[in-house]
């Protein structure tokens, strides 16, 4: 049987039967389970590949697997205290996670601490990086998002706090879970709160596009890869589909459902936990603290499979299946080093080493179009000054001759106008 395109990835508390598991998205039957421990909410994922990653439920390790050994687990990230979220870059470069009010952000090639980030006040409940990965944002119940560009993070300067670039603060409650879509730092982000809103945001501006009221809580969300629709699950077991194409559209706005192509998912008897959507965008993955992770197809908005599970699901989502996930023999390009639990910790034995880091970022406003074209103007004007008049003393030569080249233009047109007043002067 020829292996599946896209999973559906998932976990619960139980961890009577397996850690996580691994179901195809099409047939329903089940093809992997790593065991070892359980996963806490928002920490499962895919580090380049080749590695699953997730933090044990309530304690300060992260567990590491190689994606195609299921039944042995490569090593334990310890931290420094309980791990509430962890996610990886898209390009498998960086592992952000999140520890009280901090953000540590790890280099996976090295093992090395980068940066720990401290802006929140409060315990930090997600991060997630854009799929380009040159930023990452972050939230925490402090009811504050915060986006940070990568490259100010990972800076030279240890003793320079970073900055986050921007500061999204119109959430009254704790962030419960957020989404960056598509486009890097173009992308769209949606962040869900306990304040019963879930609003949109840009990332390059910081600007909040879209502002929606439901009637309950909203503990997930995400967005289909066309982003025409937002999908929200709800405190209430009901998952709610905004659309986002609707002509006349305000930035605040309730929800009611059967307007503008807004719909309701039932089925889920408990909180909705974990959303995802597959590729194509007709399959919507749901999980639930009533022990079920649902398919669903979005056109009819019927259920369409139902896996089992023996605890309140954690973590749900769909993910294109690793070329080696069904490849007992393969390895891992790179083998995975020790991760540190400090800054600017290092082994014994690794003197000598370089470490090669980004230089500090200024985080200053992007320039608009109109500006960009009047330095490209500008830096035009200078070129051709400089083809024209040359550098030192060609310069004066050149002015010399422009010079007399003029005058000469003058004694020209001065002879014209003459020779046609003369002849202007003759006819009449």
């Amino acid at each position: 049987m020829a292996a599946p395109l896209e999973v559906v990835l998932s976990s619960d508390t139980s961890s009577q039967l397996w850690n996580s598991t691994v179901f195809d998205l099409h047939s329903g039957s089940s093809l992997l389970s790593y065991r070892g421990g359980n996963s806490s909410a928002r920490t499962l994922c895919v580090l380049n590949g080749e590695y699953l990653v997730s933090a044990q439920l309530g304690k300060n390790f992260i567990n590491v697997w190689e994606i195609q050994r299921k039944d042995q687990l490569q090593q334990k990230i310890v931290c420094p205290g309980v791990v509430t979220c962890v996610s990886a870059s898209a390009d498998g470069l960086f592992l952000a996670a999140g520890v009280a009010e901090a953000v540590y952000l790890w280099e996976v090639s090295t093992g090395k601490l980068l940066s720990v980030v401290t802006r929140h006040y409060q315990d930090v409940t997600c991060v997630k990086f854009t799929d380009d990965s040159s930023h990452f944002v972050s939230g925490g119940k402090d009811s504050v998002v915060l986006v940070w560009s990568l490259s100010s993070v990972v800076q030279v300067d240890l003793s320079h706090a970073p900055e986050p670039r921007h500061i999204l603060s119109r959430h009254s409650l704790p962030i419960t879970d957020l989404h960056c879509g598509m486009m890097g730092p173009q992308a769209r982000v949606a962040t869900a709160s306990l304040d019963q809103t879930v609003k949109l945001w840009e990332v390059s501006s910081g600007e909040l596009l879209l502002s929606v009221l439901f009637d309950v809580e909203i503990m997930s969300v995400t967005l289909d890869p066309c982003e025409y629709f937002l999908f929200c699950g709800g405190s209430d077991g009901n998952i709610f589909q905004v659309s986002l194409c609707t002509q006349g559209i305000t930035r605040d706005k309730s929800f009611q459902c059967d307007a503008d192509g807004n719909r309701t998912f039932k089925g889920h008897r408990n909180v909705v936990t974990c959303l995802s959507v597959s590729m194509d965008g007709t399959l919507l993955v749901s999980g639930s603290h009533d022990e079920s992770v649902r398919l669903w197809d979005i056109q009819s908005k019927q259920c369409v499979r139902c896996f089992a599970h023996k605890g309140p699901v954690t973590n749900a989502f769909v993910m294109v299946a690793p070329a080696n996930m069904f490849l007992p023999d393969s390895r891992p390009s790179v083998p995975l080093p020790r991760f540190s639990r400090h800054l600017l910790e290092s082994d014994s034995g690794e003197s000598g080493e370089v470490c090669v880091r980004l230089g500090l970022h200024t985080q200053e406003e992007e320039e608009t179009y109109l500006q960009k074209a009047d330095k490209l103007n500008s830096l035009m004007n200078a070129v051709t000054d400089k083809s024209l008049f040359g550098d030192g003393e060609n310069t004066k030569v050149r002015v010399a001759e422009l010079e007399e080249e003029v005058q000469t233009l003058k004694k020209v047109n001065k002879d014209l106008y003459d020779f046609s007043s003369q002849l202007l002067t003759k006819s009449t």
